[in-house]
């Protein structure tokens, strides 16, 4: 059924530790250069938000800008990637992939370890870069529920927000009728629209890598505490990645079958 992208001939050619080294570092780059766009949208504003929704700074100009960034890097990360490793460069794809037998649970490991390391060493990066003002004005980028959105609230979006990505990289990467051409476009443009919509309520995560390392780092650089909102941010994902992968799957079987 699923002779896709991810289980492509040319992909056996490289080993576990490129693999590895290819998903550190595109997610290095994602988390960089997203979070980046974040803190710089922040510090432009100037305006500190106790909750560290970064989704709340400034006008919707901004908040496009720190979107697309994610959108556009990720979908450049994936083309430069792609032929080594797939190009996840998160965990809720990585477990998608799992729950549907398209990755080994070896490989799954090994995949999603890189992309948390690879997340910690951006933020690091991000933080070198901006400083305290980074921290306390920009929160190095975390996630957190916009203001007046429920604990709740934050967690389905994060549900709904993953789910529309993995089932786009289901259908553009995995799906043997996919046209592998543009599938990293169709991934980016679908990082990016589902930022911009939960932008003003969780900030926009839709990756645990991505949700785990501002929030650690900004506490442990001394600035505001939101490691209460970290299940939203990786749990929520999972969940999400979950059913639009089933989902697929279950679609794809019935109609190419």
């Amino acid at each position: 059924m699923f002779s896709n992208i991810f289980k492509r001939d040319d992909l056996m050619e490289y080993d576990l530790r490129k693999k590895f080294l290819a998903e550190l570092v595109g997610t290095f780059l994602l988390v960089f250069f997203g979070t980046g766009a974040a803190v710089g949208a922040a510090l432009i504003v100037h305006s500190y938000i106790p909750t560290g929704a970064i989704g709340a700074l400034g006008g919707f100009s901004e908040w496009l800008a720190v979107s697309w960034g994610f959108g556009i890097t990720a979908l450049v990360a994936i083309y430069a990637f792609g032929k080594v490793s797939g190009g996840h460069i998160n965990p809720a794809v990585t477990i998608g992939l799992l729950v549907t037998k398209n990755i080994s649970l070896k490989n799954a490991t090994f995949y999603i370890l890189a992309q948390f390391i690879g997340a910690v060493i951006a933020t690091l990066c991000v933080f070198s870069v901006f400083g305290m003002d980074g921290v306390l004005i920009g929160a190095l980028g975390a996630n957190a529920p916009g203001v007046g959105i429920s604990y709740l609230q934050a967690f389905i979006g994060e549900i709904i927000g993953t789910f529309l990505l993995v089932l786009v990289v289901m259908g553009v990467a995995v799906d043997k009728k996919a046209d592998p051409g543009i599938y990293g476009l169709a991934i980016g443009l679908a990082i990016g629209i589902s930022l911009t919509v939960l932008g003003p309520i969780t900030g926009g995560c839709i990756n645990p890598a991505r949700g785990f390392s501002p929030i650690i780092v900004d506490f442990l650089a001394g600035g505001v505490n939101l490691l209460i909102y970290l299940p939203i941010f990786i749990i929520g994902p999972i969940i999400g990645s979950i059913i639009a992968a089933l989902l697929y799957k279950y679609i794809a079987i019935s109609n190419n079958e």
